[in-house]
């Protein structure tokens, strides 16, 4: 039923001109009743329609419905919409809370008029989470009239959740030079929601498995450590004007580093991380193990002993292939460095104002150490436990027990098993 122009000079609730009353029941509530017109109920409601058409006012001229006593003011408020012309309707509105209610309401008694005015208010304004519940509700009841309310409740397209994500990716590694410091909490903010976007589902498995995006997490990879290497190029100079400034800048470029950690992790792109710390490695070192900054730095060294740590898991436990010379770097480069940050650590741990690490974080670090010692060729092995040994009064940490006894008896049963093992076979393809 198309919706005509309300009929002109009527008022809502006059008596003097009414010819038919309206009451809203409500179970325990006195019952109200309204003074309206056939004319304008008929013109803007498919239930007052039918209702008149089939009831002569001048016999009976009562009509009482039924309804829910919280949605009663609503109920009301729809039927003074009816007096309004079409321009007037969504001017009314004050809250989205109200809309909805009232297109509750209109929807029920077919009021075409009120309930487009309805869509196109909350179409409009924003909506909080409960109130998105109820939008979603009352929009499954409305037919083709939801389609502008369930628009922003769709899920996007691939291209669409890619487009964003990849922007994200550039605004949470600071890819867009400059970025001003002020854009802080913004990037910290594109982190969360990244992190939240790739709980998995079959969208984001696509997203993160298309080749442009991993060409643009690998481009902020690249970022991220090269604004660690710009920072520890001038972090001497910085360090004499204000040391606390100066320290703070490395640490905020490693939970950077940190969180892409955590990212690649998440899409299979460990290999890039571990490549690029093994690589700049040397160089980091180089820096915070000066003589400079033997009494401080504290809280970056700790923190290069948790982002380290995320490279050992990876290649510890074999989510990371990495060539036998490439895994003795990356021990050789980070293994005395840890004990030493270690040692420091536990000498002041009973300080209140020391900096703490998390055991758990130690433990993890230590088992992923065993796993590449048990997995180098025996010779890299013995080098590493021999220093290991030598070493072991002065720094108890990590506990290479359990490798070294793996070692002990691979050595003691090395020949004979793989000379034997040869001799019984009839095409042997490994010499000695």
């Amino acid at each position: 039923m198309d919706p005509v122009k309300l009929v002109q000079g009527y008022k809502f609730d006059d008596h003097t001109t009414s010819d038919v009353r309206v009451c809203f029941k409500s179970i325990d509530e006195q019952p109200e009743w309204f003074s309206c017109h056939s004319s304008v109920l008929s013109q803007n409601s498919k239930y007052f329609a039918d209702w008149l058409g089939q009831n002569d006012v001048r016999s009976n001229n009562t009509i009482e419905l039924e309804c829910p006593r919280v949605d009663y003011d609503h109920y009301v408020k729809m039927l003074k919409l009816m007096y309004l012309p079409r321009e007037s309707v969504i001017d009314s509105f004050d809250s989205v809370k109200s809309a909805v209610g009232v297109l509750r309401a209109s929807n029920s008694l077919g009021c075409e008029l009120v309930t487009k005015s309805c869509v196109e208010y909350i179409e409009a304004a924003s909506w909080d989470e409960k109130e998105e519940e109820e939008i979603l509700e009352v929009a499954r009841t409305l037919g083709s009239e939801a389609v502008s309310l369930l628009a922003r409740l769709q899920a996007p397209s691939v291209d669409a959740v890619k487009n964003v994500f990849i922007s994200a990716i550039r605004f949470a590694t600071c890819m867009e030079s400059p970025f001003p410091p002020f854009l802080d909490d913004l990037k910290t903010s594109a982190q969360e929601q990244i992190d939240f976007m790739i709980h998995e589902d079959d969208d984001t498995a696509l997203v993160t498995t298309d080749e442009d995006v991993k060409s643009v997490v690998q481009e902020g990879l690249r970022k991220l450590l090269c604004s660690l290497r710009t920072g520890l190029d001038l972090l001497s100079t910085e360090f004499d004007q204000s040391p606390d400034q100066a320290e703070q800048r490395i640490l905020c470029s490693l939970a950077d580093i940190d969180w892409i950690a955590n990212l690649l992790a998440k899409i299979e792109m460990m290999h890039d991380f571990v490549s690029c710390w093994s690589e700049i490695s040397d160089h980091v070192l180089s820096v915070v193990q000066d003589k400079k900054y033997i009494s401080g730095l504290w809280a970056v060294k700790s923190k290069l002993i948790e982002v380290t740590g995320k490279a050992l898991d990876a290649v510890g436990y074999g989510s990371v292939v990495l060539p036998s010379s490439s895994r003795v770097h990356i021990l050789k480069t980070w293994l005395p460095y840890i004990q030493m940050t270690k040692r420091f650590l536990d000498e002041n741990s009973k300080n209140e104002t020391s900096l703490q690490m998390d055991s758990d974080l130690f433990q993890n670090i230590e088992s992923a150490i065993v796993s590449m010692v048990l997995a180098l060729p025996s010779d890299d092995q013995a080098d590493i436990l021999s220093e290991w040994m030598k070493q072991a009064e002065q720094f108890k940490y990590p506990d290479l027990t359990e490798a070294f006894e793996v070692w002990c008896y691979r050595s003691k049963t090395a020949k004979r098993r793989l000379v034997g093992g040869l001799n019984g076979a009839s095409n042997p393809t490994v010499s000695l």
